[in-house]
């Protein structure tokens, strides 16, 4: 079993009037199944309303199934018993970087989270210093959160994260309010966290650009998983993904285009890396 493993996962939003009486049911996930291994890069991709974001709060607890089962580290989140090592495995961070810093100093608010866990003191500073490192934020330290710009606020956000120590960290659209060179920041600090410290990334996003570089894409529509596999199988179905209201990549978009207009490149170049290689090698040829 991964790390995250949801099975036939269901979720229903109940709308009730002021009496007390359902008025609907939205059915947000329907019928998902996810198998995330320790150390995976995962994206979750879906234009609003697909249901990836409902998805995200169940993989630490923060909603329940209706029907079927998501197990985080091997613990079924819908026992009471199990909440606090599930979000101790897998943290969260969210779209508003304002909604999750809490303190005056950077440095203190990074260490809200292990002190809240018990952490020994001088291990919470240690903490700190390698979470700040981490994600290139050390230099600000001493500075007031509310000096920062989106980007340097969110990769605070994640710092503070890292500092719980989790084995997971999940990302519900972490760049949506934040400008490109924020977004950049931002996935730049995922990936690396990924890479050099090993630790599980699930990303939740409608920018297709940040996900090129993940293990596995969900893709998602209508609360169900309707595309999956590598970046590059996933955006090799470039009218799928039209069909599903979204994007692909620019240099994606461009090799497509290319292709149709006869020239003979690969399916899902997502790279401009890639489409100068391919280019070279034709006028080579």
């Amino acid at each position: 079993m991964g790390i995250i493993k949801a099975v036939n996962l269901a979720f229903e939003y109940i709308r009730r009037d002021e009496e007390g009486n359902v008025e609907g049911i939205t059915r947000a996930v329907d019928g998902v199944n996810l198998d995330i291994k320790e150390g995976d890069f995962v994206a979750i991709l879906g234009h609003n309303g697909s249901g990836k974001s409902t998805l995200a709060k169940h993989l630490n607890a923060l909603l329940y199934p209706t029907e079927g089962t998501v197990f985080v580290d091997g613990k079924d989140v819908k026992q009471p018993e199990n909440v606090w090592d599930v979000r101790q495995t897998a943290g969260m961070v969210f779209q508003n970087p304002d909604n999750q810093i809490i303190g005056q100093v950077v440095e203190e608010d990074v260490g809200f989270g292990p002190e809240n866990l018990g952490v020994p003191t001088k291990e919470i500073w240690e903490r700190v210093e390698e979470s700040l490192k981490a994600v290139g934020m050390y230099e600000y330290r001493k500075h007031s959160p509310n000096k920062l710009s989106g980007g340097q606020k969110q990769r605070v956000s994640i710092a503070g994260v890292i500092a719980m120590h989790p084995k997971c960290i999940i990302f519900d659209e972490p760049t949506a309010m934040l400008d490109p060179n924020g977004r950049k920041e931002v996935i730049r600090a995922a990936r690396a966290l990924n890479q050099v410290e090993g630790i599980t990334i699930i990303l939740i996003t409608h920018y297709m650009e940040e996900v090129i570089y993940a293990d596995k894409v969900y893709v998602m529509d209508e609360g169900k998983v309707v595309l999956q596999g590598d970046p590059k199988a996933v955006f090799s179905q470039v009218e799928r993904l039209r069909e599903l209201r979204l994007d692909v990549p620019q240099v994606t978009e461009l090799a497509y285009e290319l292709k149709k207009g006869g020239l003979p490149l690969s399916d899902g170049i997502l790279t401009m890396d890639e489409l100068v290689a391919e280019l070279k090698q034709l006028k080579q040829g």
